[in-house]
């Protein structure tokens, strides 16, 4: 299996098809994998081919880490495009996670004030206020929603939370106002497409009922741990980009 698992607590910068020069900030232990989700279709594999007991890394580690790396890049007259909290799992599931957003805002200020903040997220955390107004401080609040099928959710996305419930997590999104861009995955294989109707249009629905800055439509990229899994058509992707354009709600799809 060539599934990635991330270094930690930063790693890059790498070209990001979605956000440009990014640097990643991972919030996870170097050595495995903590996630709320166990995506068919995760870059870092399976959560029981990952599993670590390593401790999350601390606010202090994150942030020397952090800062270390942005004056190097300063110095060498390379400047990033985005900071994107992603890596071995659910960034906001890291219990610093809102005290770190605000170190890497000031760190940002200081050493790359052109730069964006992004947080890729499952939305799993949403629910909870510090992640909430933590969220709200960043460029780029970035949200995952990938159907409104549970069925679909329960087999694809395989949420390990006992609890979890899409309708709840449409419901926090739309607590944002605004400020959050929904990332959706389409794709095909093994008993599962998201791309037809049948999950395209409630997923649009909630989508505008949810009112985001604007939405990513994006498909598989790299090697996923269920090696069945195909790729959405660029057709198809810009089908349902259409679709949400149409709507009034900006997208770009990533193929």
């Amino acid at each position: 299996m060539s599934t990635v698992i991330y270094p930690s607590p930063i790693y890059g910068p790498v070209h990001s098809r979605r956000l440009g020069l990014s640097l990643g900030i991972n919030l996870m232990p170097a050595d495995g994998k903590i996630c709320t989700f166990d995506c068919l279709y995760c870059e870092c594999g399976f959560n029981a081919d990952r599993r670590t007991r390593s401790h999350y890394p601390t606010r202090e580690i994150v942030v020397e880490a952090l800062e270390k790396q942005l004056i190097k890049m300063h110095n060498d007259d390379e400047h990033p495009d985005v900071l994107t909290f992603a890596g071995n799992g659910e960034p906001t599931g890291n219990p610093h996670f809102p005290e770190i957003i605000d170190d890497t805002v000031r760190l940002r200020d200081k050493w790359c004030p052109d730069a964006k903040i992004s947080v890729l997220s499952n939305s799993t955390f949403i629910h909870r206020e510090k992640v909430r107004l933590a969220l709200m401080k960043v460029d780029n609040n970035i949200l995952k929603l990938d159907t409104v099928n549970a069925d679909y959710i329960k087999k694809v996305d395989r949420p390990t939370q006992p609890t979890y419930d899409v309708n709840d997590i449409i419901e926090d999104l739309k607590w944002f106002n605004g400020h959050v861009i929904i990332q959706t995955m389409f794709m095909k294989g093994d008993g599962t497409d998201n791309t037809g109707d049948e999950y395209v249009m409630p997923w649009l629905d909630a989508v505008k009922s949810i009112k985001p800055q604007e939405v990513m439509v994006y498909t598989i990229d790299r090697e996923t741990p269920d090696r069945m899994l195909q790729k959405a058509s660029h057709e198809e992707l810009d089908r349902i980009k259409n679709l949400v354009v149409a709507s009034g709600i900006a997208c770009t799809a990533s193929y």
